[in-house]
């Protein structure tokens, strides 16, 4: 059984498969996301299954990610930074494992994977989602001003 980092790294590898339309595929490269490499290896059982329950719950996830980042909507989020979203979410929301360990872990993978301004983007969205900190539109604003 691999350790709770290296779980994390396959989910992240499922899902962003299963977010590029190959959900049949669930396979993981042995390097992290080397495609040059060419081999392929079966995912652990458990990061199948946190996979899956993260991918049926994008929908819910999405809507819920979305109000925090509306510079930035889902479509247009980066593939991995996207789904590393999903899953610290998910470990949140179902309590599978603390706050802050989760968003620590999401952190690190963006800084692992995605692009150089990826962690903390997703550091402030999981930290305001942790907090429930909605941020305001104008027109609640300017209800609050009447």
């Amino acid at each position: 059984m691999p350790n709770s980092r290296e779980l994390r790294k396959q989910v992240i590898q499922l899902l962003c498969q299963f977010d590029s339309g190959n959900e049949d595929v669930a396979k993981i490269t042995h390097s992290d996301f080397d495609e040059d490499e060419g081999n392929t290896n079966e995912p652990n059982e458990q990061a199948k299954k946190l996979a899956c329950k993260v991918w049926k719950d994008r929908i819910a996830s999405d809507a819920h990610i979305e109000p925090f980042t509306p510079e930035w909507p889902m479509h247009r989020q980066p593939l991995v930074d996207r789904n590393i979203l999903r899953l610290a979410r998910y470990e949140i929301v179902s309590g599978m494992t603390p706050p802050i360990v989760a968003i620590d872990e999401a952190i690190e993978l963006a800084g692992m994977y995605s692009t150089e301004k990826s962690a903390s983007f997703v550091n402030g969205v999981l930290d305001a989602i942790f907090h429930d900190k909605v941020p305001k539109r104008k027109d609640d604003l300017q209800a609050e001003e009447k």
